[in-house]
């Protein structure tokens, strides 16, 4: 089985993510995507919402048979991406994982712990985000794993590729992100709510 394994907060989740995962899904040719809903991001200063109420937005959304949501990272207290892909592999050593991520997080991806094991480990599948495809062909881990770069054409081969190996997808994209729903009001975090009351 190959399992595309799409991380974040989810703060709030939106039609991008799920865009995202259906293009991978057809794209990478992958049996199933899994949210892995993450208890908090070390590279943010704020907090999320409650996971529970991330978790609920994640699984309202989903309209989809082969697209789960997960609460693997706060079940077994994984805090960092790679630290939680070594922890699923273990769990499930006949699963083929593929990291997918938006070109937004290629962009920083270096500033994550112990980000070259995550290349290292499992093919990466990155899909393009708005205003980000260059930045993320410039980035520093793109010039890092430039070699181990499949072709768009051959996509369907990431997911049992040798590592290291990633793909970039150009595709029709979704100009929505969590932080702009954030700011626009339309979903409003735990806290901030009760701070209102």
């Amino acid at each position: 089985m190959t399992v595309g394994l799409l991380g974040g907060s989810f703060d709030p989740p939106h039609a991008g993510h799920l865009h995202l995962s259906r293009e991978a899904l057809k794209r990478f040719g992958l049996d199933r995507v899994v949210w892995l809903v993450s208890p908090g991001n070390p590279l943010k200063p704020d907090a999320p919402a409650s996971m529970m109420r991330r978790m609920q937005a994640a699984r309202a959304m989903i309209d989809h048979p082969r697209i789960a949501v997960s609460d693997f990272e706060a079940r077994n207290h994984t805090r960092f991406t790679a630290e939680s892909l070594s922890a699923l592999r273990a769990r499930h050593p006949m699963v083929r994982f593929t990291w997918l991520m938006g070109a937004d997080n290629l962009v920083q991806i270096h500033r994550w712990d112990d980000w070259q094991s995550i290349f290292d480990s499992v093919p990466v599948g990155v899909l393009a985000r708005p205003g980000m495809r260059r930045a993320a062909r410039n980035s520093v881990a793109a010039r890092v794993y430039r070699d181990a770069q499949l072709p768009a054409r051959h996509a369907r081969l990431l997911p049992v590729s040798k590592t290291p190996a990633w793909c970039f997808l150009n595709m029709p994209m979704l100009d929505v992100s969590s932080s702009a729903l954030r700011a626009s009001g339309l979903w409003v975090r735990d806290g901030d709510a009760l701070a209102e009351m």
